[in-house]
């Protein structure tokens, strides 16, 4: 064998290290790219559940010390409701006692 032989097959060689390194070297340099940007999304998705749980938290306390009108209207209206109600009633006891006053002094 000649010495040129043995020389090219040792550069195809290191020729095909050079190339297999380099391909490990894209493939490496993709993932870290995918991982980048799965890491890029994950950081806005935190950013966001952060920014939602702050505004739920917010609307919490806005609504547990804020008065509630409504209760008061309702009491206001239940109130006046009641007494319409006894006060038919009382007319409705008035009435009767004003006939059976009748009925005894027509005896």
């Amino acid at each position: 064998m000649n010495k040129f032989d043995l020389m090219s097959k040792d550069a195809f060689s290191k020729m095909e290290e050079l190339m297999n390194t380099s391909k490990l070297n894209e493939l490496l340099h993709k993932r870290e790219e995918e991982e980048k940007k799965k890491n890029c999304i994950l950081w806005v998705l935190a950013i966001i559940g952060a920014v939602a749980a702050v505004a739920a938290i917010a609307y919490g306390v806005y609504r547990f010390f804020t008065p509630d009108y409504l209760e008061d209207f309702e009491d206001d209206f239940d109130d006046d409701f009641d007494d319409d109600f006894f006060e038919d009633e009382e007319e409705e006891k008035n009435a009767k006692k004003a006939e059976v006053k009748e009925d005894k002094t027509e005896e």
